[in-house]
């Protein structure tokens, strides 16, 4: 270990409750099927209340891209208990339709199958519905039904007012904050390729996405129409999948907060000719809210974020501008086919861990030729994360892949101790040791599982999804109570947002033209 993590683990191991109180959110993306494993062509379901004001279940590109969400709690069972009641209800108002198990889309005929989300008829819902059509003008749409995980971290405010503390120098509490969560972020771009191989779960896909794509890549089919590379990990995180090449050029800096800022900044406000092709109004019509690289912050596609729950009215950046940065989004996480609800409890306490240690960890300044090599990881790991002969870059050296895994798995271990001193158990130790398992057999991975799995059963990629998405749907319904939500109070909820989403249209006064220019102004 470092110096400075060997510190660190020292100061925290005789304060660990320093570490108690650790906060998470969930926001899990699934696609609605019909029986026979097709893309549902029906509306968001009436019974889930509105998609716009429901802060619990909602829209993300596609009306059939149902999106889950948990409120913050510092309580893992108490998160993913609030997840399986989502489920749970969801599955009550779909009648016969199912939710895809995996984050690579179920058969998709075309462009035109995929119905782009609607949010009604007030400013904020037409825009919300423009952005997608300009996603849908600028990647096409079958990119935007790749399911994923997105999941959302923050240290206690207590921890904070200690590491401010500990940090010489710092001007303020929330700068030092800031700062620390950028020093986690940096640290995570670097080690994020772990990620896909620990926990990647899309190893193949339906021929009928790759028919959408131009790849040179070497696919093996299986059954009547699944393509899959033998050592790939997360198909989803590679160029096939939820990417934005145009967005390659665009260098986001994570060194400061001022530079992020800047950085994103830049983004939304410089011309990219392929999208100017596109038009903004054509005809009478807006097919995207601008031309421009980026047309809201949203679009910006990165494996991790700088966070701040924003006021009414205000843009991220600008919430981040006021505040700082009050949480870190990890949006790198393949949906699980093994869990009912697509995340499991030792993911997110593995992700504790390492987010905590890339905090502990040195952290230098991520330059270009950093980046570049944190996106040339990424790369192998989820094509050829499972070859044996794998390797990654560190510091612009080559390493087994195997290899480095190891020494980072070994040296969060002390890490993990530290947190469960503070939780109380071994929780954190147990989940680490499943991954050190996986690293040094690459079967146990969920990609590898999967791949196994239809070996064995000669299933192809729909058939062995379809198996999951019956038997989830099956177990979730016939499971007697609610973990935290009744079913009673979630159709308050959903009652509530319909009234909330008339509400907001009775109140839009001013023309949309007018409505644009004001939020870009």
């Amino acid at each position: 270990m470092t110096a400075q993590l060997t510190r660190y683990i020292s100061l925290l191991s005789a304060q660990p409750e320093l570490l108690k109180g650790i906060q998470h959110g969930i926001e899990k993306e699934s696609l609605r099927i019909s029986p026979d494993g097709k893309l549902s062509q029906e509306s968001h379901p009436s019974g889930l209340g509105s998609a716009l004001t429901n802060s619990l279940v909602t829209t993300d590109f596609a009306e059939s891209l149902v999106e889950f969400i948990t409120p913050v709690s510092d309580n893992i069972d108490e998160t993913l208990g609030q997840l399986a009641d989502l489920h749970r209800f969801a599955y009550q108002q779909m009648g016969s339709e199912l939710l895809w198990p995996l984050s690579m889309p179920c058969f998709v005929g075309g462009e035109a199958d995929i119905r782009i989300a609607e949010y009604g008829d007030s400013n904020i819902g037409k825009m919300k519905t423009l952005y997608r059509k300009g996603l849908h003008h600028r990647y096409g749409s079958v990119m935007q039904v790749i399911a994923g995980v997105h999941f959302n971290f923050s240290l206690p405010a207590h921890f904070w007012q200690q590491w401010h503390q500990w940090q010489a120098g710092a001007e303020s509490l929330q700068q030092s904050q800031s700062a620390g969560y950028l020093a986690m972020l940096r640290n995570y771009r670097r080690l994020g390729w772990l990620v896909p191989y620990l926990f990647g779960a899309s190893p193949a896909l339906c021929g009928s996405f790759l028919q959408q794509k131009n790849s040179a890549l070497p696919f093996e089919k299986m059954g009547q129409g699944t393509y899959y590379l033998p050592y790939a990990t997360s198909l989803r995180m590679s160029d096939l999948g939820y990417t934005n090449r145009a967005q390659a050029r665009l260098q986001v800096d994570y060194n400061s907060l001022t530079g992020y800022l800047a950085s994103v900044d830049r983004a939304l406000h410089t011309p990219e000719p392929r999208f100017a092709k596109i038009g903004v109004k054509v005809d009478g019509e807006y097919r995207q809210l601008n031309s421009n690289l980026l047309q809201i912050e949203n679009e910006l596609y990165a494996p991790i974020r700088p966070k701040r729950v924003a006021e009414s009215g205000e843009k991220p950046s600008e919430a981040l501008a006021r505040g700082g940065i009050e949480y870190i989004e990890v949006r790198a996480l393949d949906v699980s086919p093994f869990h009912q609800t697509g995340v499991s409890a030792d993911e997110i306490r593995f992700l504790d861990v390492m987010l905590v240690y890339c905090l502990l960890q040195e952290s230098p300044v991520l330059d270009c030729d950093g980046l570049s090599e944190a996106t040339r990881n990424i790369t192998t790991t989820v094509l050829y994360g499972r070859d044996p002969n794998a390797q990654v870059e560190v510091s612009g050296q080559l390493v087994g892949l195997k290899v480095r895994a190891m020494q980072l798995l070994s040296e969060m271990r002390a890490v993990a101790e530290v947190m469960d001193k503070a939780a109380g158990g071994y929780d954190y130790q147990a989940a680490l040791a499943k991954q050190l398992a996986k690293v040094e057999d690459p079967d146990l991975t969920p990609s590898a599982r999967l791949l196994n799995e239809m070996q064995q059963r000669s299933m192809d990629n729909g058939c062995l999804g379809m198996h999951y998405a019956e038997s989830h749907k099956a177990e979730l319904l016939a499971q007697q109570g609610s973990n935290f939500y009744s079913d009673d109070a979630l159709q308050k909820v959903a009652q509530l947002s319909v009234e909330a989403q008339k509400e907001i249209e009775s109140e839009s006064s001013v023309d949309f033209e007018q409505f644009l220019a004001d939020y870009f102004a």
